[in-house]
């Protein structure tokens, strides 16, 4: 039984290769039978060679006339900024970076340390926050206690006298 499945796997994976093989080749194979393998056609259409009026292309002198005159040394002459950027040395540049540079490090540094003095302010606001709630708490618990205290000598006094009562006749509810 694996046999033969093993067999009829071996012929579907033969069939589609051939398939495959036809589906790639088979237009090539259509049009060279049909054309003939000389190369001459078989039949009589043949295309006539084609007559062709059109303008010679234009060159890049023709479309743009003032291209060809342009140099790197007439760019930007009129302006006089650039001219006197393009005559500053290679050292003044790489200090004009340096400062500029630098009035940037300063600039974060300033937005870091008022960035650290906001936080430090709300961190303080939250600290005396919790130092009133703590105090508060405090509070409260004391007078819990207190009232907890107080509690237990009125039950002790409540069953002092209910303890009277009864040994002077009351029966209670």
């Amino acid at each position: 039984m694996a046999r033969r499945s093993g067999d009829c796997m071996r012929w579907c994976l033969v069939v589609f290769a051939v398939v495959s093989a036809l589906a790639v080749c088979g237009p090539a194979l259509y049009w060279k039978f049909n054309k003939g393998f000389s190369g001459s056609p078989r039949r009589s259409s043949v295309c006539p060679p084609c007559v062709c009026n059109c303008p010679p292309p234009l060159s890049l002198l023709q479309i743009a006339p003032g291209l060809a005159n342009l140099s790197v040394s007439d760019c930007g002459s009129d302006d006089p900024d650039l001219k006197q950027e393009m005559e500053k040395q290679f050292v003044d540049l790489l200090t004009e970076e340096l400062k500029l540079q630098e009035s940037v490090a300063d600039e974060h540094s300033r937005h870091m340390n008022v960035t650290l003095a906001e936080a430090r302010r709300v961190a303080s606001q939250y600290q005396k926050e919790a130092e009133k709630c703590n105090t508060a708490t405090e509070t409260c618990e004391t007078a819990r206690e207190r009232a907890e205290i107080s509690l237990r000598k009125e039950k002790k006094i409540t069953s002092m006298w209910e303890q009277r009562a009864r040994q002077l006749g009351w029966e209670g509810e």
